[in-house]
């Protein structure tokens, strides 16, 4: 049980680490039609985040990797119930890397400029619904099924939470870009910045008196648990930070304080489901929770001493990446 309570934690730092680091790679291609106004500055955004983006994505990978090897019942049911939404993500996902790879050298990038976007914004909020039903639960027959349909997982309460997201998402990708450019389209992408954090905050409000009314056994588990308030410390401290640094014009300290919003919003969500991965809805007996879904003792030990291992060089070898391309971009 130890072991499993531990590839809990590891599971969702794999998906913090996608939400904080592809995160703003999604919010620049939201954002790419929007803020750039010429071929040069199309160029910046690509640039941006040209030498990271497939690394961050690998993330999700690894996420699902390890979902699959320490809980393989919740991966079979997840990926099984969000089947048509996950290949979704995948076709979007696919969409953005190509149009990344082929935009810049086609002479016709209008096409590439909308698939980036589209492959974005669609990516973006499908997995802020997919984290929605996990939040609320969903229908799990006796057989560990899912036993729903697509349209089940489109509800108000997944919608608010998906919607949330995409707009956190927003926010970090305009704090990357505040980051790495400068002039007129740092100015646009600022403002932007701004006027999505304030959306963010409204939704942030919404989405947590929406859950608190239609689940709130997540929610009392959130308020009693102290690891429960240090994730809400993080997210208001987050909050508060970014909002600080843009009226400041401190574009490090913005970027640090929307990964704090992601971090303390992901870790809210952790906190409030434990002990289950994936809660079922109207039958609590039959959620898929840690001790009744993990992999064998030996496979879980296996695989921690592999990730005590890769992990560090996993780690290190990203920070060598960004710090070799840190600094602002040119087309």
């Amino acid at each position: 049980m130890i072991l499993g309570v531990v590839w809990y934690v590891l599971v969702g730092v794999l998906i913090a680490g996608y939400a904080l680091l592809d995160g703003f790679d999604l919010g620049v291609g939201i954002l790419y039609p929007f803020i750039a106004r010429s071929d040069n500055e199309r160029a910046a955004l690509r640039t941006s985040i040209g030498p990271v983006w497939d690394g961050n994505e690998v993330w999700l990978l690894t996420a699902g990797g390890a979902l699959f090897a320490a809980f393989p019942a919740v991966y079979a049911t997840v990926f099984s119930g969000f089947y048509l939404a996950m290949m979704l993500v995948l076709f979007c996902l696919i969409f953005r890397a190509v149009s990344l790879e082929y935009g810049g050298k086609s002479g016709r990038s209008r096409g590439w400029d909308l698939a980036f976007f589209l492959g974005s914004a669609v990516a973006a909020l499908l997995l802020g619904v997919a984290l929605g039903n996990i939040v609320r639960g969903i229908p799990i027959g006796a057989n560990g099924e899912f036993s729903g349909h697509f349209f089940d997982l489109l509800n108000p309460l997944t919608l608010v939470i998906g919607l949330t997201g995409l707009a956190m998402i927003v926010v970090h990708g305009a704090s990357w870009v505040c980051l790495k450019t400068e002039g007129a389209l740092r100015k646009r992408a600022a403002a932007a910045r701004s006027g999505a954090h304030w959306v963010f905050l409204l939704l942030v409000v919404v989405a947590t008196l929406s859950a608190a009314l239609i689940v709130p056994s997540q929610a009392r588990t959130v308020v009693t648990n102290p690891v429960g308030w240090v994730a809400i410390l993080v997210l208001v401290i987050g909050l508060v930070a970014a909002r600080f640094a843009m009226v400041r014009q401190r574009d490090g300290l913005a970027f640090i304080g929307s990964a704090f919003g992601i971090l303390g919003l992901v870790g809210i969500a952790a906190v409030g489901n434990y002990p289950a991965l994936v809660p079922a809805l109207d039958t609590p007996e039959r959620s898929l929770t840690i001790a009744n879904s993990h992999s064998s003792h030996l496979t879980l030990l296996a695989m921690l001493i592999i990730t005590c291992i890769a992990l560090p060089l996993v780690l290190g070898y990203t920070a060598l990446v960004y710090r070799a391309f840190w600094g602002k971009v040119r087309a």
